[in-house]
């Protein structure tokens, strides 16, 4: 990602609620966003789900470039992420929480530098570092046996 470079996209509304997205700039197939019913026809994943997924995307890359640069190999990640929606005092949906479990492919005790890539890959997340002014973002990281190694 550039600074020079500014993040485009275009919509098209499709259907009643449905929108193909283009990514400008890119060589990306268009995506289709819908939202569920009663409003929609769920022909694809809607806002919040999108915005999840890119929380989730994003943590987990960090957390990848994060374990290479300190020269170990990690492995194919998992992530899991969930939110859910409530309503605020004007009685608006809105999404106050997501939980993200990031699990590593291996024991803990097999990765180099474990602690100091824990206590800063996040800050290096574009995604979840711009939507925490608005949404708080729990994260957790699980080890292959399921041992919680880093959570905030």
């Amino acid at each position: 990602m550039s600074e020079a470079t500014p993040i485009a996209i275009t919509l098209e509304q499709t259907g009643d609620y449905e929108f193909r997205i283009r990514f400008d700039g890119g060589a990306f197939d268009d995506l289709i966003t819908d939202e569920p019913p009663p409003l929609g026809q769920d022909h694809g994943p809607n806002p919040s789900r999108l915005l999840l997924a890119a929380v989730a995307n994003c943590l987990s890359a960090s957390l990848l470039f994060a374990l290479r640069k300190f020269k170990n190999q990690p492995g194919a990640l998992r992530t899991t992420a969930t939110a859910h929606t409530e309503r605020d005092a004007d009685g608006r949906w809105r999404i106050p929480r997501a939980e993200v479990v990031l699990h590593l492919a291996e024991p803990a005790a097999q990765y180099q530098n474990l602690e100091r890539i824990l206590a800063q890959f996040e800050n290096f997340c574009v995604v979840t570092q711009s939507v925490r002014a608005g949404i708080a973002v729990a994260v957790r990281v699980c080890d292959a046996k399921g041992v919680t190694v880093h959570d905030v």
